[in-house]
């Protein structure tokens, strides 16, 4: 079984799971053979993704980008205080110290 995401102007519609009746050629999972059965039968623009990150750096969630550049699947900002690095992972603008665990954003401090 291997999971697909619906991509619609670069963002994450719907992700499903898709059988390996519909994936495998000779034993072994072939993508374009299930983005080819999602866009047969649901239309649309479909791209692997995978619970383990081991493709695209992270499982797709809906909501997510798809950054066509890198091939990723990216996160929404969660503050609009915070950026994105070289890894495409969002930063704080003030490191998270040890033992707090909230952002808050009109404050720009961490918090318990």
């Amino acid at each position: 079984m291997a999971h697909f995401a619906e991509i619609i102007n670069n963002k994450v519609g719907n992700v499903i799971a898709v059988h390996d009746n519909e994936l495998l050629v000779d034993g072994v999972e072939v993508e374009a053979k299930g983005k080819e059965f999602c866009e047969k039968t649901f239309g649309g623009e479909w791209v692997q993704t995978s619970y383990t990150d081991r493709i695209r750096k992270k499982m797709a969630t809906r909501g997510d980008d798809y950054n066509r550049e890198n091939d990723i699947f990216v996160s929404p900002q969660p503050y609009p205080s915070w950026t994105i690095d070289e890894n495409f992972d969002w930063q704080p603008p003030v490191p998270k110290p040890e033992g707090l665990n909230y952002w808050n954003e009109t404050k720009q401090q961490w918090t318990i």
